[in-house]
């Protein structure tokens, strides 16, 4: 389930708190936001259960947005032990996020 933060510094405790989170960048606007936020959200319950989800939504959060130069929409960024791993942006699909996800993950809760 995805937590949705507004302050900079609640996220920023949330990332550095949790060995490893993927925050969703969006707007209410974007229609293909829409439809990959719960994708996105299944398959991490599913195969990545450590991960911990935190949605943005930049038009209420500018500052988490302006913070993580977030540009465009969807943006995915992927963090573990409080560092970006990776960031996903625009054109990218759930299989795609998970075949860059298998590696790390099982390094860290293996």
């Amino acid at each position: 389930m995805f937590q949705q933060f507004i302050g900079k510094s609640d996220y920023d405790r949330f990332v550095e708190e949790h060995p490893a989170v993927l925050a969703y960048f969006s707007t209410v606007e974007c229609g293909v936001c829409k439809v990959l936020k719960p994708k996105v959200e299944e398959m991490i319950s599913r195969e990545f259960p450590e991960i911990k989800l935190v949605y943005v939504e930049i038009n209420q959060s500018p500052e988490i947005a302006a913070q993580n130069r977030i540009f465009t929409v969807p943006v995915v960024l992927v963090y573990f032990e409080g560092r970006e791993f990776f960031r996903k942006s625009r054109n990218f699909g759930v299989d795609e996020l998970r075949n860059e996800l298998i590696r790390p993950y099982s390094l860290l809760f293996s």
